[in-house]
């Protein structure tokens, strides 16, 4: 597929049908699958032969749906996960351990910033924030001798600050480290993170892959074009003998797609956050009209910021496509087609204002999700945020009084006249 459009990678990639084959890819709704002799299996075992044995690491279902997802983003493998918080872990965990450190964009979703500065701290893993407008010098000071990782957001959740790539990209390199982005706001539609130089990339398929708010899942994207090899001692764990696999040297053996086998024969081996078929299933129905919905949020959500900011309750508006948006010009250059729907605004009011504002939406649902069909709103301070205190909140670019605004595809003129009459 690769010499296709995206639009046509949306609907027909990844599955292709022989003779009396299902022409829609079928749900492989089985834990095992069948060999005739154990040498048959002993050899997938030993990860000398590709083949299906047992759905935790490996189903085909799964396996056609991230492959699709792998050829929107123009990568060189990719694997689904049960969530993106999932995705996210098992991204960063592949390559660090107890003793490592990691670089983050410090505008980040609440639950990944819990991720890094909680949980793998308590695995050992350190991690120092910056912020991702920061100049290249400022940026560089993060590092030390012991960083893996440098991590951050295509479009930050719900801060919609829009990341220079390239920058990003150049600093990682520089430092002889890989740069993971997490495209879920954007999507391959709007942004392809590789192009730029990102190593691997992330997606919560949870959100606008599967449009519904049906199901959860995640993916990672892997580019194969990060040398592990040159930097053996550094990523030991895919150049140096695995003993759980009669020592295997991962990147040695399987070239580009190295770094998504380890994920997948050893993390998920011994985790286990394996996607559903069923999930699997409906996420490629999403992904199919992926090219057709995207736009029309990106649509939808312009008129919506265009029509708020110039309303005299509101305090202020936060969306890129507004040429007054301090991140218009990084929207054109990475994004030229659009950004994403979501937006963020504050009522003149405050953040109690701005709270009794949404409870008084009837269209938008106020609800955990956000990126899917239906138009939805969130107050991160007190939701998604809550846990962070008020120095961290401003750190990840949550004002107090932010209201995260989901776009959907309904018709533009509803949403707006449901923002009006909550105004008022």
């Amino acid at each position: 597929m690769s010499d296709y459009q995206i639009e046509t990678k949306c609907v027909q990639g990844a599955w292709n049908p022989k003779k009396g084959e299902p022409r829609v890819l079928p749900i492989y709704q089985s834990t095992t699958f069948k060999y005739e002799t154990s040498d048959q299996m002993a050899r997938l075992f030993d990860l000398e032969e590709d083949g299906y044995f047992y759905s935790r690491l490996q189903n085909p279902t799964n396996d056609l749906v991230a492959e699709k997802i792998c050829q929107l983003e123009g990568g060189a493998a990719a694997m689904l996960t049960s969530s993106g918080q999932a995705a996210i872990f098992y991204a960063v965990f592949n390559i660090c351990e107890a003793g490592d450190h990691i670089v983050c964009s410090s505008m980040l979703y609440g639950g990944t910033y819990n991720l890094f500065s909680v949980t793998l701290k308590k695995l050992g893993i350190e991690t120092t924030f910056v912020d991702p407008d920061a100049e290249p010098e400022e940026l560089e000071k993060a590092f030390q001798p012991n960083t893996k990782v440098l991590y951050a957001e295509t479009i930050a959740n719900p801060a919609l600050v829009v990341l220079d790539i390239e920058k990003f990209a150049k600093l990682a390199h520089s430092h002889n480290v890989p740069l993971i982005v997490d495209n879920t706001f954007a999507t391959p539609i709007n942004c392809q993170p590789i192009k730029w130089g990102a190593d691997i990339v992330i997606h919560s398929t949870s959100k606008y892959m599967d449009g519904h708010g049906i199901i959860l899942g995640g993916c990672i994207v892997d580019s194969g074009n990060f040398d592990w090899m040159a930097y053996g001692e550094k990523y030991h764990g895919l150049t140096q003998p695995d003993p759980s696999y009669h020592g295997i040297i991962y990147a040695e053996k399987f070239g580009k797609k190295a770094y998504i086998t380890k994920v997948n024969v050893q993390l998920m081996r011994d985790l286990g956050a394996t996607p559903a078929p069923q999930n699997s299933f409906l996420l490629n129905i999403g992904l199919e009209t992926l090219h057709l919905r995207v736009p029309r949020h990106c649509e939808n959500a312009q008129k919506v910021a265009e029509y708020l900011s110039t309303h005299e309750k509101i305090a202020w508006v936060k969306y890129a496509g507004l040429p007054t948006d301090k991140y218009y010009p990084l929207h054109q250059k990475y994004c030229p087609k659009g950004t994403c729907g979501v937006l963020c605004f504050g009522l003149k009011g405050g953040r109690d204002e701005s709270v009794a504002f949404m409870d008084k939406l009837k269209l938008a649902a106020i609800v955990t999700h956000v990126a899917d069909a239906r138009t939805c709103v969130l107050h991160p301070a007190s939701h998604t945020h809550r846990q962070m205190t008020e120095e961290k909140l401003i750190e990840a670019g949550v004002q107090p009084d932010l209201i995260r605004f989901s776009v959907g595809i309904e018709n533009a003129d509803d949403i707006i006249a449901d923002l009006e009459q909550a105004l008022k």
